[in-house]
């Protein structure tokens, strides 16, 4: 809190610092640090007798403001939505929940200056819902306006998009690239986190404006990624000790979410205020004697569910692996059978939990120790290694050498096997085969599994498949998002994958964390990025810049490849920090650091803070 303060006065008193839109305003408050916008459209089209479209370039959360003279009393007619039909009229009929609205406008002669009211859904106006700032007034999300009976003429109207996000600096990051498309999808998701952040806390998007533990798991690292803010993730972290969610693995995200705030900001306030709290997020009183959990386990008691933080101790978990789940579940009418599960066979004892829960036990191991408690730390340590014992004896096929879905199971889905790999779980002996299989199901996961999925695959280097799932131009892509027209990420791939999508969900946003942390590597070696790894996984892009925001400064790298023959790389660090450079090729005649020679083949350069310059020269060409 108190170094949101001092940016706000950093801003008051220093505006030209800072990057805003035109017109952009600070609001703060209990709620947080905002700020509006007017945005002028992008393209007007006249449609008719009195009838205009309007085209605001992006869909953003706001309303509309409207500043002219009326000849005469009358009454004008608006339509405001996301979707709009042949580039020339709001769509009014736009499917799931993709937003729409009618309003009319009453104007006169003595009044210049109209704020369209737009009227309240009471789903996400109303608790559990988010509140907004009572300054706000109703908002929804819109990109496109459509005008009926304006009798002045268009250009003597000025007409504004008021947007509101949470404060946000344009010019803390940047990504650039030889991949045009991979540019797209970094703009698309970068303005994702952008514009979903207007209730100050991560929701799940515009339907319900809840906030959900592995939503919040995908926006805070594409925060953290995108902006040098971290008050928003903090105030959601807090939120989720009291305010759980219903499903057993969201639980699991719980720890991931604090453990990531003290890696990305130093501070172990959070970690020493809820210890005790986390500890049972973790989900450690299910435990059975051989380190596996289940939510159908009789020890999920009425006591365990308040402890939670459940304020309905009767209430219980429910596993979820991925969403949604099959057609027999819901009854939608989805173009695969089994949902976004891959088939996933939903028996009691969970690969897919249980994995997460290995990588509780392993977080909660290094919190203890930052903490100072080593006795706590050697325990979640052993208990860790227990459980991956346990899941690689009992819940992996030796005969082919991949995860099942669970105790018992006979079925492999992707999902029990992305996530022992982006838990860091496989047997080295083993990982040829699961990530086999892993590539032979695609992309069979929603847009929140593609985030564990790509983080597995560039834990392990295999960056050429994750390039390829990022760049696809697949319908279950993020450029099928682009072109469906949609200017902020989906809920789904598309509505045939989920019949009520909406688009505005940035949990769909997975690349604005993806590009900084696996694409380039770059992630805090040490808490509070006092050591950052850059461990690159390029695949086959010949250029690329990067700007990533950090606590300490920003990081700056730039990469080109001339001839085939020679890499080289450009790093800045800013002040206090210091990093490891990791090098994978296997082809490496020479490397220079700063002009100096160093070493061959692969392994660590060490870098300082300030400029680095390192030039790779490969052995085949």
């Amino acid at each position: 809190m108190r170094n949101r303060l001092f940016l706000v006065i950093c801003i008051l008193l220093f505006p030209g610092l800072f990057s805003f839109p035109a017109g952009a305003q600070v609001i703060v408050g209990p709620e947080g640090a905002f700020q509006s916008a007017l945005i002028r459209p992008v393209g007007i089209i006249e449609i008719g007798l009195n009838k205009y479209f309007i085209d605001f370039g992006k869909a953003a959360f706001g309303t509309l403001i409207l500043n002219f003279k009326p000849s005469e009393s009358d009454t004008i007619i608006l339509h405001l939505g996301e979707k709009c039909i042949d580039g020339s009229s709001v769509d009014r009929n736009p499917g799931g929940t993709i937003r729409y609205q009618r309003v009319k406008l009453e104007v006169s002669p003595s009044d210049e200056s109209y704020t369209v009211k737009l009227p309240a859904d009471k789903r996400n106006t109303t608790p559990p819902a988010v509140a907004l700032p009572d300054s706000f007034g109703v908002i929804m999300p819109f990109r496109y306006c459509e005008i009926e009976n304006l009798k002045v003429p268009v250009k003597d109207v000025i007409l504004q998009q008021k947007v509101y996000n949470y404060l946000f600096d344009d010019n803390s990051s940047s990504f650039t690239s030889s991949d045009t498309i991979l540019n797209k999808i970094w703009d698309l998701c970068k303005y994702s986190i952008k514009a979903t952040s207007f209730t100050g806390l991560y929701i799940d998007g515009d339907r319900e404006r809840i906030p959900y533990e592995a939503d919040a798991y995908i926006n805070q690292l594409s925060h953290y990624s995108v902006d040098n803010e971290y008050s928003m993730a903090r105030r959601t972290n807090e939120y989720f000790i009291t305010n759980p969610t219903w499903p057993t693995e969201w639980i699991l995200f719980t720890v991931l979410l604090f453990y990531n705030d003290f890696m990305y900001t130093g501070d172990p306030t959070p970690l020493l205020k809820h210890y005790d709290a986390l500890k049972v997020k973790t989900l450690l009183d299910l435990e059975r004697e051989d380190g596996l959990i289940s939510s159908k386990s009789e020890k999920l008691t009425d006591d365990l569910m308040s402890r939670l933080g459940f304020r309905d101790k009767s209430q219980r978990i429910r596993d979820i692996v991925d969403w949604p789940p099959a057609q027999k579940d819901t009854g939608w009418k989805l173009a695969t059978p089994e949902g976004e599960r891959d088939g996933y066979d939903m028996v009691a004892v969970n690969t897919v939990v249980n994995s997460l829960h290995y990588m509780n036990l392993k977080m909660m191991s290094d919190i203890a120790g930052w903490l100072g408690r080593k006795d706590d730390s050697a325990f979640f340590l052993k208990r860790s290694l227990l459980v991956r014992e346990t899941i690689n004896n009992k819940l992996f096929d030796r005969t082919k050498g991949i995860y099942i879905d669970g105790e018992s199971s006979l079925h492999s889905s992707l999902h029990a096997n992305m996530f022992p790999l982006a838990s860091g779980l496989v047997p080295e002996e083993y990982l040829g085969t699961v990530i086999t299989f892993i590539k032979s199901r695609g992309m069979a996961c929603s847009v929140y599994g593609a985030q564990l999925l790509l983080e597995g695959l560039y834990l392990n280097n295999e960056s050429d498949y994750a390039f390829e799932l990022l760049t696809s131009t697949s319908d279950r892509s993020w450029l099928h998002m682009i072109r469906s027209e949609s200017t902020i990420t989906m809920e789904a791939w598309g509505m045939k994958y989920k019949p009520n999508l909406d688009w505005n969900h940035a949990w769909g946003a997975a690349p604005a964390n993806i590009i900084p942390r696996g694409l380039w590597g770059i992630t805090p070696l040490k808490p509070g990025y006092s050591e950052v790894r850059i461990k690159p996984q390029l695949s086959n892009l010949s250029s690329s810049e990067i700007k990533v925001p950090t606590i300490k400064g920003a990081i700056i790298c730039e990469f080109n490849k001339a001839s085939g023959k020679q890499e080289e790389y450009s790093i800045f660090l800013p002040g206090g920090m210091k990093g490891e450079f990791e090098l994978l090729q296997k082809n490496c005649s020479s490397i220079n650091l700063n002009g100096n020679k160093i070493k061959k083949g692969t392994g660590a350069v060490f870098l300082k803070s300030g400029y680095n310059k390192i030039k790779i020269l490969l052995r085949n060409g």
